[in-house]
C-alpha cells in the first residue's frame, strides 16, 4: 500500500511514517511537506531504522506521489499556539487543507482513501469531502485519542490498569466529545462506574488537551497519534473486522445527516466501510446532536456545512 503523509516533516506525521514502517508490512511511504530539508533527514534517518528489521520503503515526493496514493494522510497544520480549543486552528488550518483537497479533485476517478488528521478534525473532514468531490465514505478522521484519554481517566477512576478497560468516545473530536458510560467494559465486562467514577474520568478526559496545550512545550500528541495513526491504517489495509473511532460524514445514522462526527466504524480499503449505529442513553444520543450542532456551526465558518 502507498501512502503519502502529507505534513511528514511535523512530529504527527513522521512519528505515523516510523511506526508504519516498524508494524512490519511493506508499505511505501511518501512524506511530502514544504520543508525539504526536514524532509530529507527524516528519510535518511528512517532508511537506517529499515535496516533494523522495518518492512516497506520511505522516500521524499510530491503532488505527483500524492494523487498516486492508496491513502492521503493529512497532518499538516499551522503552528502550534497556547490555546484551549482546537477550533483557533479553524481557518488557517482549513487553507492547508484545502490545498490538498483541491488538488486530489484534479484526479479523475481517484479511489483512494484520505485520512484527515489535522485540526479541528470534524469541520476539516467535511471541506476535504466538499473541495475534493470524493466519495464520503472515503474519508475518515482520526479521533481515537479521546477514547484512549478516557480509558486512561475510567483506569484511574475504578482502579484497574488503564489497558483493562474498554471505553468509546464519540462525538466532536474537542469540547462537544461524547464519552460513552453506558458502554463500559472491564477485562471484557460490563461496568456501571458511579457518579463519583464517571466525574473523575471526564475530568481526566475534558482537561487532558488543555493541561498539555499549558505546558507551551511546542509539540502535539507526537507519539500516540503516530503510532494510533499507523494502526488505522494497519485497519484500513487489512479490512479487519474491528470497530474504530472515525469522524466521518453520516448519513442518517443517529438520526444525524450531513455532518462529520467521531462514531464507531469499520475500516477497509474503501475507507469508512461500515459505520455502527450503536444503541445509547438517552443523555448520550442528546449529547451527540448538540455535538453535531456545534460541528455545523464552525463547518459553516469555513464553507465545509453540509
Amino acid at each position: 500500500m502507498k501512502v503519502a503523509i502529507v505534513g511528514g516533516a511535523g512530529g504527527v506525521g513522521s512519528s505515523a511514517a516510523f511506526n508504519l514502517l516498524r508494524l512490519g508490512d511493506a508499505h511505501d511511504v511518501v512524506l511530502v511537506d514544504r520543508e525539504p530539508r526536514m524532509i530529507q533527514s527524516h528519510v535518511m534517518d528512517l532508511e537506517q531504522g529499515l535496516l533494523l528489521g522495518s518492512g516497506g520503503s520511505v522516500r521524499e515526493g510530491g503532488e505527483d506521489d500524492v494523487l498516486g496514493a492508496d491513502v492521503v494522510v493529512l497532518t499538516a497544520a499551522a503552528p502550534l499556539t497556547l490555546n484551549t480549543s482546537r477550533m483557533v486552528y479553524l481557518h488557517d488550518n482549513a487553507a492547508i487543507v484545502g490545498a490538498t483537497a483541491d488538488l486530489l479533485a484534479t484526479a479523475a476517478g481517484w479511489r483512494g482513501v484520505v485520512v484527515v488528521v489535522t485540526n479541528p478534525v470534524d469541520p476539516l473532514c467535511a471541506l476535504t469531502i466538499r473541495r475534493s468531490g470524493l466519495d464520503p465514505r472515503r474519508v475518515v478522521g482520526y479521533t481515537l485519542n479521546d477514547s484512549l484519554r478516557l480509558r486512561s481517566g475510567l483506569g484511574h477512576a475504578l482502579g484497574v490498569p488503564p489497558r483493562e478497560v474498554d471505553a468509546w468516545v464519540i462525538g466532536e473530536h474537542g469540547d462537544g466529545c461524547v464519552p460513552l458510560f453506558s458502554r463500559v467494559r472491564v477485562r471484557g465486562e460490563p461496568v456501571r462506574p458511579t457518579a463519583v467514577q464517571r466525574d473523575r474520568a471526564e475530568e481526566f478526559l475534558r482537561g487532558w488537551y488543555r493541561r498539555h496545550v499549558a505546558l507551551d512545550s511546542g509539540r502535539t500528541t507526537t507519539w500516540t497519534s503516530g503510532l494510533g495513526v499507523a494502526r488505522m491504517l494497519e485497519a484500513i489495509a487489512g479490512g479487519d473486522d474491528a470497530a474504530w473511532p472515525a469522524s466521518v460524514r453520516l448519513a442518517g445514522e443517529y438520526g444525524l445527516e450531513d455532518v462529520c462526527l467521531s462514531v464507531p466504524v469499520t475500516l477497509g480499503r474503501g475507507g469508512a466501510e461500515v459505520v455502527h449505529e450503536w444503541e445509547l442513553a438517552d443523555d448520550e444520543l442528546e449529547a451527540l446532536h448538540a455535538s453535531a450542532a456545534a460541528v455545523r456551526e464552525a463547518g459553516a465558518a469555513i464553507g465545509a456545512a453540509g
